[in-house]
């Protein structure tokens, strides 16, 4: 979207914000989406480098997301902050995200070490959900890296979250979001699902520990 035309060509109505911050917005997002293409390329890489070496593949599939600006307005006023572009910068460290779904658990720390222990990649946060899952059940490795960004005018660190986890997480986490955000279902089956689910997450849980051992022992390799 070209915002130098958008502001030339449209009356501003009074309740929008102006075409200025807009701009920033747009600026802000092509960053993150930027900054999350660069990290799925190092991603992608270092797959492809463990077929050739290892014959093994750690990521099963990656999916790029970029946050909705309703959602990130929603969280602005969860955290109480205004909604200002610097604000934003300062405080959300997830507009851009990458979703990198592993074959078994000990690819998810493999993916987390050689990651961040590239140079220009550095480590913001970190939340291991697998080794203390939420109350929910819900498992998952969750990271906010930076990554430069390089542009016409320089270069820019860039926040990015990663969130990664197995098949069997994964698809434990989708049932569980339909099942907390789809408003048509009674209330009733909606606490039993609940912990249905955080059985089956225990469940699943063993199941993919066991079937990692089988796999090493049939086809060990070492970073």
């Amino acid at each position: 979207m070209n915002f130098n035309k958008l502001g030339t060509n449209i009356k501003q109505p009074k309740d929008m914000p102006d075409i200025k911050n807009l701009q920033k917005l747009g600026k802000l997002y092509q960053l993150g989406e930027a900054g999350a293409n660069e990290i799925g390329t190092k991603l992608e890489n270092l797959d492809a480098e463990f077929q050739v070496n290892y014959d093994h593949n750690p990521i099963h599939h990656m999916e790029e997301r970029m946050k909705d600006v309703q959602s990130l307005a929603e969280k602005m006023r969860r955290k109480g902050y205004e909604m200002t572009i610097d604000n934003i910068e300062m405080h959300i460290f997830d507009i851009a995200g990458i979703r990198v779904i592993t074959n078994y658990i000990d690819d998810v720390y493999l993916i987390e070490k050689l990651l961040v222990n590239q140079s220009d990649v550095t480590l913001i946060k970190r939340k291991d959900y697998i080794k203390n899952p939420k109350a929910s059940g819900y498992r998952s490795l969750h990271l906010v890296v930076s990554v430069p960004v390089f542009q016409s005018k320089g270069s820019r660190d860039v926040n990015v979250e990663i969130q990664i986890r197995t098949v069997g997480m994964d698809m434990w986490a989708s049932l569980e979001h339909k099942l907390r955000y789809k408003n048509d279902i009674d209330d009733k089956l909606v606490s039993q699902y609940s912990n249905d689910l955080h059985g089956y997450a225990e469940e699943l849980s063993g199941i993919e520990t066991k079937m990692q051992g089988i796999y090493k022992k049939l086809n060990n390799y070492e970073v």
